[in-house]
This record gives structure tokens, C-alpha cells and sequence, in this order.
């Protein structure tokens, strides 16, 4: 072989690519995020823009259709879940005051007899306090607006990306096919054999989490949902859905849910069996989802260490924001994927 596409020249190469790659993206991220989501959800969309193409329907008209479809999806869901989680929240907040009761005349008691210490908390002050931020909090929207107008370039901004991501989507879905050719045409042709083997491993490995992750989701959040409903929680849907929807994000759906759900639950039971109650559904929901439905559905395939996911998450979080957090675990798994190919590629130099 041509010394010029050596093992250790093809390695040198690979690592040469990957740090020019992620220097652009860290110098590029503040702009970064609408190509991102689009790409994201490109690549979802995909797979029923190309099975409409398949069936005749001209592939522009198919991105048209599948985009509308998406696009309708999440308004429905904002629709109905935004004002029903403003009802709700509402609702929860009118409690702080029984909430605040409960504390002085139960809790600390408590404590005070159990641990001998004397709490002095002015519970009337922190209720009259509590009532007026909450009474001033329709004009917090009218306050930022003198802001919002000074700082008109972060206005500017959000608008950018908020009409960038439907142009971009629209781009991506209907070009999707020819630009994943048109890459593959520019990868020299005695590395296409090893790209395109990492890049299938890498969609299967996206495609298995994707779907393990939307089945997870679909199943904790009826979970949560129906058994804090069982126990005859007040606020069952809109903690249950909140609790399911996070558990994409490792340990973070059970420890909002039970936060949100303790806290309930001490403002509408008398007793602490209902408290207790709430805390079984809970905690049974993160051994059945941990045990049982993440690793029968998303499986082991990942591969990611515990540590990891912790530092992929706040990584990606400091790089992107929210949306990174969002991307860190597909990332993370694609880079594990090429990371087991350049070890392999490594131990067959050595070999050699």
C-alpha cells in the first residue's frame, strides 16, 4: 500500500478531522443551534419523506406534507398542554399558604422535639411575601420589555433562529438523500470502505436510541401519569408528564417528579399514607424504568459509563444550551462508535 494511506497516516487523518471538526463547532456555537435542531429533525423525518417518494409523491411535496404534519403535531400538543399546565400550576401555587400552615404547625414541632433546636421562622412574613410576588408576576412580561428593546440584537437573534429552523428543515428533508451521496462522493476511495461502515454502525445506533427513548418516554409518562392518578393525586398529569418527558436525561425525570410530587402531595393529604403513596409510584417508576424498560428497549448497544452521561450532559449543556443537552447522548454514542473503530484501526497498527 502507498505509504501516503498508511494505517498511521489514515489514523493521523481520522484525529486531524475530528479536532478540526470540533474546534469549528465550539467557535461556530453561538450560531450553531436552528442547523442543529433542523439536522435533528431531518433525520427523524427522513424516513417517511423517502417512504412517500417511494409511493410516487414528488419528494418536495412529501418534505411540504411531513412538515406541516410535525409542525401541527407540536401546536396540538402546545394547545393543550400549555394551558392546562397554567391551570394546574396555578392551582399549586394557591396551596404554598396551607403548604406554609402545615410546616409551622406540624414540621416544626417536629423538629424542635426531635432535635432540640428552636426555629424561629416568621411564617406570616413569608406568606404575605410569597402572595405578593405571585400577585406581581403578570407584569413581569411588561417589565422586560424595556429590555428586550435595549438589547434588540438578542431579539434579533431569537427571530433568526426561529424562522432559520423551518427554512433549514425544509433544505435538509428535501435534499436529505443527495447530500448524504454528495458526501460520501468527496470521502477518498480507499477510506469509503471504513467511512461507510462507521456511518451505517452509527445510524443503526442513532435509530435504536431514538426509538428506545420516544417508547420510554410514551410508557414512564403513562406510568406516572395513571398512578399518581391511583393515588388520587390532584396534580397527576401535568407531574406525571413532566417526570416521563425527562427521563431521556438520567435521574432527572425522577428527581423533578418526586420533588413536584412530594410537594403535592404534603399540600392535599392530611395524612402522610397519601405522601407515602405518591412516593411508592415514584420510586417504583425509576426501578421499572432503570431496571427493566430502558435496558429491554434502548438496550446496552450505547455503551455509555455513568460518568459519561454525567459529563456529556453538562458539556454539551455549556456548548449548546438546551438543545445540547437534548444532543448529548446520540452524540456521545456516535463518538463511542468512532472512538471503538479508531482503537481498532490503533491495534491493527500495532499488529502490524
Amino acid at each position: 500500500m502507498n505509504d501516503k494511506y498508511s494505517p498511521d497516516s489514515r489514523l493521523f487523518w481520522y484525529l486531524t478531522v475530528i479536532g478540526v471538526v470540533s474546534a469549528l463547532i465550539y467557535l461556530l456555537s453561538p450560531i450553531l443551534t436552528p442547523f442543529l435542531l433542523a439536522a435533528v429533525i431531518a433525520y427523524i423525518c427522513n424516513p417517511l419523506v423517502t417512504w412517500l417518494e417511494a409511493r410516487k409523491i414528488p419528494r418536495t411535496l412529501s418534505t411540504i406534507f411531513v412538515m406541516l404534519m410535525t409542525m401541527g403535531i407540536f401546536i396540538a400538543m402546545a394547545l393543550i398542554l400549555f394551558p392546562l399546565f397554567e391551570k394546574e400550576v396555578s392551582r399549586l401555587v394557591e396551596r404554598i399558604p396551607s403548604f406554609l400552615d402545615l410546616v409551622k404547625s406540624q414540621f416544626i414541632p417536629w423538629l424542635e422535639d426531635n432535635f432540640n433546636v428552636e426555629l424561629q421562622i416568621d411564617i406570616a412574613s413569608l406568606k404575605q411575601m410569597l402572595t405578593e410576588h405571585w400577585k406581581s408576576a403578570g407584569g413581569v412580561a411588561a417589565q422586560m420589555l424595556p429590555s428586550l428593546k435595549s438589547g434588540g440584537l438578542i431579539l434579533l437573534t431569537f427571530l433568526m433562529n426561529l424562522v432559520l429552523v423551518p427554512v433549514v428543515l425544509f433544505y435538509l428533508l428535501r435534499d436529505w438523500n443527495n447530500l448524504i451521496r454528495q458526501v460520501g462522493e468527496l470521502i477518498p476511495p480507499v477510506w469509503q470502505k471504513q467511512i461507510f461502515t462507521l456511518a451505517r454502525e452509527t445510524d443503526d445506533v442513532l435509530a435504536e436510541f431514538m426509538r428506545g427513548e420516544t417508547a420510554v418516554i410514551t410508557i414512564m409518562s403513562i406510568y406516572y401519569v395513571t398512578g399518581l392518578w391511583l393515588v388520587k393525586l390532584e396534580f397527576a398529569l401535568p407531574i406525571g408528564l413532566i417526570s416521563g418527558i425527562l427521563v431521556f436525561v438520567p435521574y432527572l425525570g425522577t428527581i423533578t417528579g418526586l420533588a413536584l410530587a412530594t410537594f403535592a402531595a404534603i399540600t392535599q393529604f392530611q395524612e402522610w399514607s397519601g405522601v407515602i403513596a405518591v412516593w411508592v409510584v415514584v420510586g417504583s417508576g425509576q426501578l421499572l424504568e432503570s431496571m427493566l424498560i430502558t435496558p429491554r428497549l434502548v438496550g446496552e448497544r450505547i455503551g455509555l459509563h455513568p460518568v459519561a452521561v454525567i459529563f456529556a450532559l453538562l458539556a454539551f449543556g455549556q456548548l449548546f444550551g438546551f438543545i445540547g443537552i437534548l444532543l448529548a447522548l446520540p452524540v456521545s454514542a456516535v463518538l463511542l462508535v468512532l472512538l471503538r473503530h479508531l482503537h481498532t484501526q490503533y491495534m491493527e497498527t500495532m499488529r502490524e
